[in-house]
């Protein structure tokens, strides 16, 4: 079969499309026959990935960063007949700036050997997650972190990890504050509300949002909570950056919790956002769901 290339060239700011002679030339030497799609406009590459499924083409694999992938799982989601049908297989070439996904399933950043992996055909079935009827493979948030996101977006002059700092702190100084509630399958929470952040994988952005997340154990696991001092924001941002012991999750002010479903309501709109990706800037309800195995990724 013709394998279809999904070609996000913003991704990273544009060095998706810098880098692109490099992918050609791995997937090429790594014997994939492909056909080459690239995206025009914000949300292009849901449209190409629904077409390209639609017309047979597999494997579909995308060039970009986390968002270019949420977006082509939500593009092959389209396409298909029921909520319950498979997709995939997805290969991906990763060509972001953080490439949290392909760390994540610890897939390799080398566009060689990401190749080499699609070349093999072997897969393995990942979870993903929704949120108001939009499918995500990694991350997705309300409160503090898509605020960051948006804060991050108007920076220019900074590059990569640094530019995700500087809009954190940034964000924690302007001290935004939602109050609403939590719900999920054994539990409810009732307050104000700093952060909620879903994770189907443990990393975001560079941070460990969510550092218990399985992308293969049929669940979300998802971290809430709230500060109202600046100082004790702050000190939560290094270990938010921590995976294992020490991380921010261990704070009393955070929660970390596993869940198939959560609903959230807040008083004040709060921005919203999917694999990095904002969907919307003011929202009040969001309704999240798991997935189990819906995915085929193309996997060592």
């Amino acid at each position: 079969m013709t394998a279809k290339v999904i070609l996000n060239p913003y991704s990273n700011r544009w060095k998706a499309k810098e880098r692109w002679p490099e992918a050609e030339a791995a997937l090429i030497n790594a014997g994939i026959k492909f056909e080459l799609a690239v995206s025009e406009h914000p949300r292009h590459v849901i449209e190409l990935a629904e077409i390209a499924t639609r017309k047979g083409f597999s494997p579909i694999i995308a060039a970009g960063g986390d968002g270019t992938i949420g977006e082509t799982i939500n593009g092959m989601a389209k396409a298909m007949k029921s909520e319950g049908d498979p997709l995939g297989p997805l290969g991906v070439i990763p060509l972001g700036s953080a490439n949290d996904l392909v760390d994540n399933l610890k897939l390799p950043r080398d566009l060689r050997d990401a190749a080499r992996i699609i070349a093999a055909g072997k897969t393995r079935k990942m979870d993903i997650g929704s949120v108001n009827g939009l499918y995500f493979d990694n991350n997705s948030a309300m409160g503090l972190e898509p605020y960051v996101t948006l804060i991050q977006q108007r920076i220019s002059l900074i590059k990569g990890m640094a530019r995700y700092l500087v809009a954190a702190v940034i964000g924690v100084m302007n001290k935004p504050v939602w109050k609403g509630t939590i719900e999920w399958d054994d539990g409810k929470y009732e307050g104000p509300i700093l952060l909620v952040t879903v994770g189907n994988g443990p990393r975001t952005g560079g941070f460990f949002m969510t550092p218990h997340a399985n992308l293969f154990d049929g669940k979300l696991t998802f971290a809430y909570g709230f500060t109202s001092s600046r100082l004790k924001a702050f000190s939560l941002l290094p270990k938010a950056l921590k995976p294992g012991a020490g991380s921010y999750v261990e704070e009393p002010e955070i929660h970390e919790q596993e869940a198939t479903w959560i609903r959230i309501h807040v008083d004040n709109p709060t921005p919203a956002h999917v694999d990095g990706e904002i969907f919307s800037h003011e929202i009040h309800d969001l309704e999240y769901h798991i997935h189990p195995g819906r995915l085929q990724i193309l996997y060592p």
